[in-house]
């Protein structure tokens, strides 16, 4: 009996690549990616088709002086914070498509950002991959 655990941890692990990969990783190459690249740098498929630059969102960070903007990015995922390319031209604001139910977000002057769960996952995912 102990034998077959660890055969179905390997099968069950070659059996779904994506079991790997966090949620707002797999929501980021599904609907970001195109746009922002499989590995966000801007480079995704679409970014020559676009007329404004596709930024590289894995300096957020760096451009925010060593502090990832987490309100920032919900508020621009979500459709809130108006950027060119997002909710005015071919970038669809994306918390009225995405699910995940609602989320929260405490902010450091105590107030509460609510939005979709989805859109949280991707902030996330954002921070984990910063440069």
């Amino acid at each position: 009996m102990r034998a077959a655990i660890p055969i179905f941890t390997l099968a069950l692990t070659m059996a779904s690549p994506a079991l790997a990969q966090s949620a707002g990783e797999q929501l980021f190459l599904s609907r970001c990616a195109g746009c922002h690249g499989a590995t966000a740098q801007g480079d995704g498929p679409m970014a020559a088709l676009i007329t404004v630059e596709v930024p590289d969102l894995t300096g957020l960070t760096a451009r925010k002086g060593g502090v990832f903007p987490l309100a920032d990015v919900v508020r621009t995922i979500d459709g809130r914070m108006a950027l060119r390319g997002h909710g005015g031209g071919p970038m669809p604001v994306f918390g009225e498509i995405l699910g995940g139910g609602s989320a929260a977000l405490d902010l450091p002057d105590g107030a509460i950002l609510e939005t979709r769960g989805d859109v949280l996952a991707i902030a996330a995912y954002l921070q984990e991959i910063q440069q």
